[in-house]
């Protein structure tokens, strides 16, 4: 993420660029039902390159994903740590081997870890997370090693009525409730307010199972006038009232690019 902000913000300073950055996609391989048998049986296969076009669920047969093997280096001390985040990313642990010297002369000071996951889970900020729970000292090598049928399904996020196709992102259908919560609650927390009332959800599996209201910025249309006038006053209140419902038919919701980059952070 470091490296992206610097590379980031010198495109926009030296070449004046107006970029938009998205989180990395993989290729995934989809068997389509075949819609004309009752059957059940599959149909042509196809690639689907981002998760924005990836296809409704009820069109889906089979989904492959592609899965690598992992090659983690770290201090023995940290291992617990590193156990704990492989677990949260779905990953298949093979043989742990230590190496290195000590002081004494003694073997034993670093641990190789052999793991499989998906490439959908390293894409997931692993590194970065490997990072931290290792104080700096893990690294990581990997090379593709096969497909491998994958549970999943598109979570994508709609910001004041429309699908913003850089939050699309497939996940598994069993950590969907919470992706969706997380991404509508920090979306939340970093939209700027608009001039109307916008509304964030997530929406996967054919409904929206989060969603948060951003409220209006709220102008004091009355400040001006003095005494009991409250038939002017409630005239000035209807008139931005009306004011702010043709505001929300007809405006689009400005997404700042600092807020595409904060979302692909991960945590708070």
């Amino acid at each position: 993420m470091l490296h992206l902000e610097i590379i980031t913000e010198r495109l926009k300073r030296e070449f004046n660029l107006k970029l938009v950055i998205t989180t990395p996609s993989i290729t995934y391989e989809i068997i389509m039902k075949n819609p004309s048998t009752s059957s059940g049986e599959a149909g042509k296969k196809v690639k689907i390159y981002s998760p924005y076009f990836f296809p409704d669920d009820g069109n889906i047969q089979t989904v492959l994903e592609p899965w690598v093997k992992l090659k983690i280096i770290s201090p023995i001390k940290y291992i617990g740590n590193i156990m704990q985040l492989l677990f949260e990313h779905e990953a298949e642990i093979g043989e742990t081997d230590n190496f290195g010297n000590l002081s004494d002369g003694k073997t034993g000071n670093r641990s190789i870890l052999s793991v499989k996951m998906s490439l959908r889970e390293l894409m997931r900020n692993f590194f970065d997370e490997l990072k931290s729970v290792s104080s700096g000292y893990g690294s990581i090598s990997y090379e593709i090693d096969e497909m491998r049928e994958a549970n999943v399904t598109r979570l994508d996020i709609i910001v004041g009525g429309e699908t913003v196709a850089a939050f699309s992102r497939v996940v598994s259908k069993r950590k969907v409730a919470e992706e969706a919560e997380k991404t509508v609650e920090k979306l939340y927390g970093i939209l700027p307010r608009q001039m109307f009332v916008t509304k964030i959800q997530g929406k996967a599996l054919g409904r929206i199972i989060a969603s948060r209201t951003i409220q209006a910025f709220r102008k004091d249309v009355t400040g001006y006038l003095y005494g009991g006038d409250v038939t002017r006053k409630m005239k000035l209140l209807e008139k931005q009232k009306k004011g702010k419902k043709k505001m929300k038919e007809r405006g689009k919701v400005n997404i700042p690019q600092e807020v595409f980059l904060k979302m692909m952070r991960r945590g708070k």
